[in-house]
């Protein structure tokens, strides 16, 4: 297990260090000379070489040192430097001749040995595209031989006329076999059995991903042009992860990254085998409950019908995504959405019965951030429909029975309700005779009604702000225009983040993501908001996109 993880270590996250510093390249080239990066309009020809039975694989489909030109802070200098500082190879004079427009790397199988006894082993495989085969030979010879001055000791052998070099390394070194595979890779693995399945892979068609009728499927969903392609196998990626899904609708994912005018629009498609039904009608523009979100949100969530989101394929996919990448079901939006979250608790109501079963129009959700305070504030938007009104006056007798008081005050000539709360606070008194009293008043939300809206907030200062700052929402932003016109139309609406106002909040509520964005420094330096949604009326298929929005661009 350890020469597997040091092997990792190795190749594993530098390949994908090198992919996502790429995709942080992407801005740079973009933003001043698009002409000079073409992207591949065919599917990773690697996958040839990976069994059907893959849980993962993912594909860069250019060269990097076409990011190279433009980056500013050398960070692919940086990581080209120390990805290969310990094995003595220099990258510009010993690989950059041979690199072609393809760097694949795959999860070939669960365990090498299908041995439970001694572990599960993952097999990983590199796959890199030469122009010049007889220099990439050079390169695995000089790469085994410096291994070998090393310590390690080389064993070579010929299998189905690919010669493999693989060394039997000392515990401090890293596993490592390779092979040139006729005129068109160099493949590297963390062992030779790995290899050998690779070939077997090519020269029995019917085993790879090409005959994978799933992942013939999926290739052809993904967006044209792309500059990176991932393919997951998501039954088996459970597997992977030692878990039993609750429940398995879709069986396969494909995310596919292209350039925008822009920014950078990512899209993943899932495909299923059963007939999907789609959370709600789609929308033909952006709803009209955004008009009332201030556009110094930091989060705004916008759709229709929120009455059968439990019941949706939507949500299934959420949980079925969650439980595959966390271990279990919980719920990330929950996380980033957390003051309503507290809200639910606090008043010991349950949001999809209490309020979202009376959603059957226009909605959205923002959150404000606050610098004075970790917790934003919070707006919520629904448009008027039959039950809306009976929803409002349950939350009234929800709120009473909680203790709360129901009171109206006018602001700007707006009459609004509010769920208030009484307390006293003492303070000691000069007098002998003891302490003194006061009665202060605790706001726990407001609602009001303005056009064909009802409008929730947490707090008197963002009802305020919406009341008095109409003509400023985020309906007006520019990043929030350029952002939503990248998606496809109709779709089911927008989760919109602006990174720059909102950074702070998500790290603290999915601390993963400082990890990620030591990784991806560049690209999370420039990030200036991204825009979820989903779209497509394929009935075996979900598809979605994720749109980055980047400083200057």
């Amino acid at each position: 297990m350890n020469r597997q993880r040091s092997f990792i270590g190795f190749i594993v996250a530098g390949a994908i260090a090198l992919l996502v510093i790429a995709i942080a390249g992407f801005y740079w080239f973009f933003a001043k000379s698009p002409g000079n990066l073409i992207a591949s309009t065919s599917q990773p020809s690697a996958a040839i070489f990976v069994s059907k039975l893959s849980p993962a694989m993912v594909s860069l489909l250019a060269n990097p040192d076409r990011l190279q030109a433009l980056d500013r802070e050398e960070e692919l200098s940086k990581l080209k430097t120390s990805l290969f500082a310990k094995s003595g190879i220099d990258y510009k004079q010993d690989i950059q001749p041979w690199l072609g427009n393809e760097i694949t790397l795959a999860i070939t199988t669960l365990d090498i040995d299908r041995d439970p006894e001694n572990g599960q082993q993952p097999g990983y495989l590199l796959a890199l595209a030469t122009k010049q085969p007889e220099k990439s030979r050079e390169f695995v010879e000089l790469l085994f031989s410096k291994r070998a001055l090393a310590g390690a000791n080389l064993a070579v052998e010929q299998y189905k006329g690919v010669k493999l070099i693989s060394d039997n390394s000392q515990p401090e070194q890293d596993l490592l076999a390779g092979a040139v595979v006729g005129e068109g890779f160099v493949l590297f693995a963390n062992d030779p059995k790995v290899l050998r399945d690779a070939i077997n892979n090519v020269q029995a068609p019917d085993l790879n991903l090409t005959s994978s009728p799933e992942y013939q499927k999926a290739i052809k969903e993904r967006l044209k042009s792309s500059l990176a392609v991932a393919f997951l196998n998501l039954p088996i990626v459970a597997k992977w992860q030692g878990l039993e899904l609750p429940e398995q609708l879709y069986n396969s994912q494909i995310i596919s990254l292209v350039l925008n005018p822009k920014g950078l629009l990512t899209e993943t498609t899932f495909l299923t085998s059963s007939e999907i039904v789609s959370p709600s009608t789609p929308l033909s523009k952006p709803v009209g409950a955004l008009q009332y979100v201030p556009a110094s949100a930091g989060l705004a969530i916008s759709g229709s019908n929120l009455s059968n989101l439990g019941d949706s394929d939507l949500t299934k996919l959420w949980k079925q995504a969650t439980a595959t990448l966390y271990g279990s079901g919980e719920d990330v939006v929950s996380r980033l959405a957390k003051p309503l979250a507290d809200v639910q608790k606090g008043w010991g109501i349950n949001l999809p019965k209490d309020i979202f079963s009376w959603v059957q129009g226009e909605y959205a959700i923002a959150l404000l951030p606050d610098q004075e305070q970790t917790t934003p504030h919070w707006i919520f938007v629904v448009e008027k429909s039959e039950g809306v009104e009976q929803g409002v006056a349950r939350l009234d007798a929800i709120a009473s029975s909680n203790g709360l008081s129901i009171n109206t005050l006018t602001i700007d000539q707006q009459k609004i309700s509010a769920w208030t709360e009484l307390t006293t606070a003492t303070k000691k008194s000069d007098v002998k005779e003891g302490a003194s009293f006061s009665i202060e008043t605790k706001v726990q939300g407001l609602h009001t009604t303005l056009g064909n809206y009802e409008i929730f907030t947490s707090d008197l200062e963002t009802m305020d702000e919406i009341l008095t700052t109409k003509d400023n929402s985020i309906i007006d932003n520019p990043n929030f225009k350029d952002s939503i016109a990248a998606i496809p139309l109709p779709n089911q609406g927008y989760i919109y983040l602006d990174w720059t106002k909102s950074q702070n909040l998500l790290e603290r509520q999915v601390p993963i993501l400082k990890l990620v964005e030591v990784l991806g420094k560049p690209f999370f330096n420039n990030l200036r908001s991204l825009t979820v949604s989903s779209y497509g009326t394929d009935t075996r298929s979900l598809k979605g996109g994720v749109f980055f929005k980047l400083h200057n661009s």
